[in-house]
């Protein structure tokens, strides 16, 4: 597992809340918290995007993913519209989640919640290289659904 050191911005909103933070030695995503002065209600259908209050600085080369957090999809049918999202490594401002509301019932959001996972990633940009014709593979041009739903 590799380290990096990030430089992160914290807002005045955002000062008091904790730093985004692993919450186990396992895991790969961060927590992220809500920064938000008062509780805000998600009516279902609804999606609202929740400052976390907080900016920091990826190096070339590398990209910040939000994924939602299991336990809200589970539990309350709250999750992120665009999920994953992407953070560049060239952004440099707040960081916000885009929360939706899939559930049966509102669903409140309170300061300092956890909202969503932060996930750093190495990446790599492609060069395309036109081809008449691509390599075979045993599933070929096989699409949706192609080896069916029970084994």
């Amino acid at each position: 597992m590799d380290n990096i050191q990030l430089p992160i911005k914290i807002f005045s909103h955002a000062e008091d809340l904790p730093l985004p933070r692993y919450m186990t030695s396992g895991s790969v995503g961060m927590d992220m918290f809500a920064a938000i002065s008062d509780p805000l209600i998600i009516d279902c259908g609804d999606y609202w995007p929740i400052p976390t209050g907080i900016a920091f600085s990826l190096p070339e080369g590398y990209e910040a993913m939000i994924r939602p957090r299991s336990g809200l999809a589970f539990k309350h049918g709250v999750t992120i519209l665009n999920a994953p999202g992407t953070i560049d490594s060239d952004y440099r401002g707040e960081v916000r989640v885009l929360l939706i509301n899939h559930g049966k019932l509102p669903f409140q959001v309170n300061r300092g919640d956890r909202i969503a996972q932060l996930v750093i990633n190495r990446i790599v940009q492609a060069k395309w290289m036109r081809r008449q014709e691509l390599d075979a593979t045993v599933r070929g041009r096989g699409g949706f659904g192609h080896t069916g739903v029970s084994t």
